[in-house]
């Protein structure tokens, strides 16, 4: 079992080398085939501005930003061929988050980065990557923003509380965990009712990894005062993690896909690549 078609998000900003690398990586890891995708949007314009501007200066604008994807898209196959990766590259209008979930669904897994507040976006970008976590229908590594091309996949920690999402996560996640030297299985007791049924969950996902052939152990730890996700970062930590696996929780509420709080928060606070399913 192994990825054989990575799709990885290829544009102009200053996260893409991360998230390029990261990629590489794990195309090399899997001996997968790699596909950039670059998409170019056009800034909103209203109508009614469009006539002030004028429909030259929107030309001009579309072939500059068509340039710096061309431009992207032409370092990612330099990298790529250095890397003796086979990769392709295609550069498709609309928004991020639409073209990229649509185009994730026909490939075993979507690179993509941290959200970067730092950094120039369009309208897509600052829903870049919560909304395409929950549209894809397929697993998503997110790749912390400072990332700086640590090996990914050797020591992995997953975040297990026995959800839907939580499972699907580990079995998207499994090309991986098969190949990994130590994966850990770790929940957290909230001091709930259901802690010690969610811990003998945790054991059995072990029991069931190793079947695969996976070298796994389970550990569980008491969250007391800290949040769900200080004890799950403390302990990827502790541990020297390069690959964190998680469920992503989120719900719809008035039209919009909002992501439940341990998936934000480690959304907002990674230091290393997770990897998410939904």
């Amino acid at each position: 079992m192994a990825y054989r078609d990575i799709l990885v998000h290829i544009d102009h900003s200053k996260t893409v080398q991360g998230r390029t690398t990261a990629a590489l990586r794990l195309a090399q890891a899997q001996s997968a085939q790699l596909t950039g995708l670059s998409v170019v949007e056009l800034p909103y314009i209203p109508g009614y501005a469009e006539v002030e501007i004028g429909a030259e200066v929107i030309m001009l604008r579309k072939e500059a930003l068509d340039a710096a994807a061309d431009k992207a898209g032409a370092a990612f196959a330099e990298q790529a061929e250095a890397a003796g990766v086979e990769a392709t590259w295609r550069r498709v209008d609309g928004n991020p988050v639409d073209v990229l979930g649509e185009n994730s669904r026909n490939h075993d897994l979507l690179v993509v980065s941290q959200f970067d507040d730092s950094a120039e976006l369009l309208r897509g970008g600052h829903e870049m990557p919560d909304r395409v976590i929950l549209s894809a229908g397929r697993p998503v590594l997110i790749v912390p923003y400072v990332y700086t091309g640590a090996e990914i996949g050797k020591r992995v920690l997953i975040a297990w509380d026995g959800s839907r999402t939580a499972s699907r996560a580990v079995h998207d996640a499994l090309p991986v965990l098969i190949s990994a030297e130590e994966v850990v299985v770790l929940t957290v007791n909230t001091g709930s009712d259901d802690d010690a049924a969610k811990q003998a969950s945790g054991e059995e996902i072990a029991r069931h990894l190793a079947r695969h052939g996976v070298n796994v152990t389970s550990d569980h730890l008491s969250s007391a005062d800290m949040k769900v996700g200080d004890v799950l970062l403390s302990r990827a930590a502790d541990l020297s993690s390069d690959l964190i696996v998680l469920g992503a929780y989120g719900h719809a509420r008035w039209r919009e896909l909002v992501l439940g709080g341990v998936t934000q928060y480690m959304l907002e606070s990674m230091p290393v690549p997770v990897l998410m399913s939904h």
